[in-house]
């Protein structure tokens, strides 16, 4: 399973960038509003740092909106993959941009029905919020697994992209359930590490260390 981290800001990332296990970031319009900066400096600057996929979100809702800002997107660095909402339009420019070799990432995906439009259509990624379908009361995660099936079925390139992840329990979920990607905040990525019988053993072997050079 590939991590993702799921910011806009700089720090965040070069600091997540030194504990060796992360492989791409996420963004998207909240996240770069965040930063109070442009998006395509804040991209560029990204691309600079980590040498994995950078999701862009296009702002456009129209067709010919997003392909004008995705290929401007696209033209910043190899990595960009244009980020697309799960719409009619989306779609129709998720499938031109997989024709000129543009890879994408079709997000707000809450149903197995969207995520088959989404494969169709040739996306690189699809990013299922599990997070959100908890808040009303599903469970998100089930959603990762009918689309693990439904890909394997048909042999579906897409990787699942599980966004909205709120803390560890989602990724061990995830993960188990055959998610290609995770997407996540760096403090859920620190909160993976934790384990109070790891906290609890270290400091016995330190104690243990101390009595026997004392």
């Amino acid at each position: 399973m590939e991590f993702f981290l799921d910011t806009g800001i700089v720090a965040e990332i070069k600091e997540a960038v030194q504990l060796g296990i992360i492989d791409g970031v996420t963004t998207n319009p909240s996240l770069i509003a965040k930063t109070g900066r442009n998006q395509k400096d804040v991209i560029k600057e990204i691309s600079g740092i980590i040498d994995g996929p950078i999701s862009a979100e296009v702002i456009a809702t129209d067709f010919e909106g997003m392909l004008i800002e995705g290929e401007d997107l696209a033209k910043i660095h190899s990595n960009v993959v244009i980020k697309l909402p799960l719409t009619e339009a989306g779609i129709a420019a998720c499938k031109r941009f997989s024709q000129k070799g543009i890879k994408t990432n079709v997000t707000l995906c809450f149903s197995v029905n969207q995520a088959l439009l989404a494969a169709k259509a040739g996306a690189t990624y699809i990013s299922p919020f599990i997070g959100r379908l908890d808040d009303i009361g599903q469970n998100g995660n089930d959603l990762i697994g009918e689309i693990r099936s439904l890909y394997d079925n048909y042999g579906f390139k897409t990787k699942i992209l599980a966004a909205s992840i709120r803390h560890a329990a989602h990724v061990r979920e995830s993960a188990l359930l055959g998610a290609d990607v995770g997407t996540m905040p760096l403090s859920v990525v620190k909160a993976l590490y934790k384990h109070p019988l790891t906290d609890k053993g270290l400091e016995t072997f330190l104690a243990d260390h101390k009595k026997a050079n004392s």
